[in-house]
C-alpha cells in the first residue's frame, strides 16, 4: 500500500512539474518581434506540421480602381500567401483579401465583406522595383467567378517605403469639404501614426495634422469676401486646395514625408503648387533639420549642390527640347544655399531633394526631384546622426 501511495505522489509530481514548465515557457513568448530585430515590418506564423516558421513581411500600398482613387492595401506576405485588407478613404470600410503570388509574380487576391461573402477578385502582376525594391501590382479587378459579369476594370498599387516593426500602423486622415457659397473645395489629407509602445508618435502626429489645419485655415481665411468684392456665382470655376502626401521612409526610429501642396484662386492664370517636408526622429521625438544629419562644419551643401546641379543637367539633357531647364536657372536654384534645401527626404538609396516649380526651371517645366546617393556624402555623415544606418 505504501508503495502505492509512494508511485501515485511521484507521478502528481511530474505532472505539476510539466504543466509548471509549459506555462512559464508561455508567459514568456513574445507577442511580436522585439525592437531590436531590423525595422521590417515582419511576424511570424508556425508551420502547420511543426516545421520552420515562415517571416511575413508586412506592405503597404496606395493606387486606384478604375477612377476611384485614394485606394489603401495592406498585405502580409509569407511565402507565396497574402492575407490583408483595403479601404477606399471616402467610404473607410475595411475589405478582407486573401490570395496568393507565385514565383513569377502573377498575383490573385479575393476580396469578402464583413459577412464572408466574396465580393471581388484582384488579378495583377507584382513587379518589384530594380532600384528601391519598392513593389508595384497592376492589373484587372472584377466581380467574382459566376455572378454574370465579366466586365474587368484596371488597377494599380504602389508599395510605400514602411516598415514598422509588429504593431505599429499608418492610416490616412483627409479632411474634405466643399463650399458652395463661396464656391471653394478643400481636400487635404495626412499620416497619422497609430501603435502601442512609442509616445514621440502622438508628437509626430500632432506636429503634422497642425501642419495641415493651419493651412485649410489660411485657404479659408483666404476665401472669405471683402466688402467690396462681388458674390461669386455659384456655378462658376471656384477656388481648391489640395495636400497629398507621399512617404519617403517609415520605420521604427524614423519617419520621412514630402507633402505636395497645390491651391488655385478664382480667376488666377494657373494654380500655384510647392512641396513641404517632415523629416522626425521619433527616437528622440524632434523634428530633424538638414545639418544634423551630418559633422559639425562639414560642407554638405556644397556636396549636395554640386551633385544636384550635375545630375539636373543630365536631366534635362536627357530630355531635349522638353527639358526646358536652362544653365543659369539651375546654377541659381540649385546652389549651395540653405533656402535652396528646405525641401527634402530620406530614403534607403539616398538623401531625396525637391526643386519645386520656378526653382531650377519655369512654372511649365515643372517640379524636378534629385537623388544624392548616401556613398557621395558618406564621409560628411555624422556616424551617431539618424542616417549613418544607410552609409555603410
Amino acid at each position: 500500500m505504501a508503495s502505492k501511495l509512494s508511485l501515485l505522489c511521484l507521478i502528481v509530481i511530474l505532472v505539476f512539474a510539466g504543466c509548471k514548465k509549459t506555462s512559464n515557457s508561455a508567459s514568456s513568448a513574445p507577442n511580436a518581434p522585439s525592437s531590436s530585430a531590423a525595422p521590417q515590418a515582419q511576424a511570424q506564423q508556425n508551420h502547420p506540421e511543426g516545421g520552420a516558421a515562415t517571416l511575413a513581411e508586412v506592405k503597404y500600398f496606395k493606387g486606384s480602381i478604375g477612377n476611384s482613387l485614394d485606394l489603401q492595401m495592406k498585405l502580409l506576405r509569407a511565402g507565396e500567401q497574402l492575407t490583408g485588407s483595403y479601404s477606399y478613404l471616402k467610404v473607410g470600410t475595411k475589405i478582407d483579401l486573401r490570395g496568393s503570388v507565385d514565383k513569377n509574380g502573377n498575383i490573385t487576391l479575393e476580396e469578402f465583406d464583413t459577412t464572408g461573402k466574396q465580393t471581388g477578385l484582384f488579378k495583377g502582376i507584382w513587379k518589384p522595383d530594380a532600384e528601391d525594391g519598392l513593389v508595384t501590382i497592376a492589373g484587372n479587378w472584377s466581380k467574382p467567378p459566376g455572378k454574370g459579369d465579366d466586365k474587368k476594370t484596371a488597377f494599380s498599387l504602389h508599395e510605400e517605403a514602411i516598415t514598422f516593426t509588429y504593431g505599429t500602423d499608418v492610416v490616412t486622415k483627409q479632411i474634405k469639404e466643399t463650399n458652395k457659397k463661396l464656391v471653394y473645395d478643400i481636400s487635404a489629407q495626412y499620416p497619422e501614426i497609430t501603435g502601442p509602445g512609442n509616445t514621440n508618435f502622438d508628437k509626430f502626429n500632432q506636429l503634422v495634422r497642425g501642419s495641415v489645419l493651419k493651412k485649410v485655415a489660411g485657404f479659408k481665411k483666404e476665401m472669405q469676401p471683402r466688402p467690396d468684392e462681388e458674390p461669386r456665382p455659384e456655378n462658376s470655376m471656384g477656388s481648391d486646395l489640395d495636400i497629398s502626401y507621399k512617404i519617403a521612409l517609415a520605420q521604427d526610429d524614423l519617419v520621412s514625408v514630402s507633402f505636395s501642396i497645390s491651391s488655385y484662386y478664382q480667376g488666377a492664370a494657373h494654380p500655384n503648387s510647392f512641396s513641404e517636408v517632415v523629416n522626425y526622429d521619433l527616437k528622440n521625438g524632434k523634428q530633424l533639420k538638414l545639418a544634423d544629419l551630418f559633422k559639425p562644419d562639414a560642407k554638405y551643401l556644397q556636396a549636395i549642390s554640386s551633385y544636384c546641379i550635375d545630375d539636373l543637367k543630365k536631366q534635362s539633357n536627357a530630355k531635349g527640347a522638353d527639358g526646358m531647364l536652362d544653365e543659369s536657372s539651375i546654377k541659381s536654384g540649385a546652389a549651395p544655399a540653405p533656402k535652396n534645401y528646405q525641401s527634402w527626404t530620406i530614403t534607403r538609396k539616398g538623401l531625396g531633394i525637391n526643386f519645386d516649380a520656378y526653382q531650377v526651371g519655369p512654372y511649365a517645366a515643372g517640379p524636378q526631384f534629385v537623388t544624392v546617393p548616401y556613398s557621395l556624402i558618406k564621409d560628411l555623415i555624422s556616424p551617431d546622426g539618424p542616417i549613418s544606418q544607410f552609409a555603410k
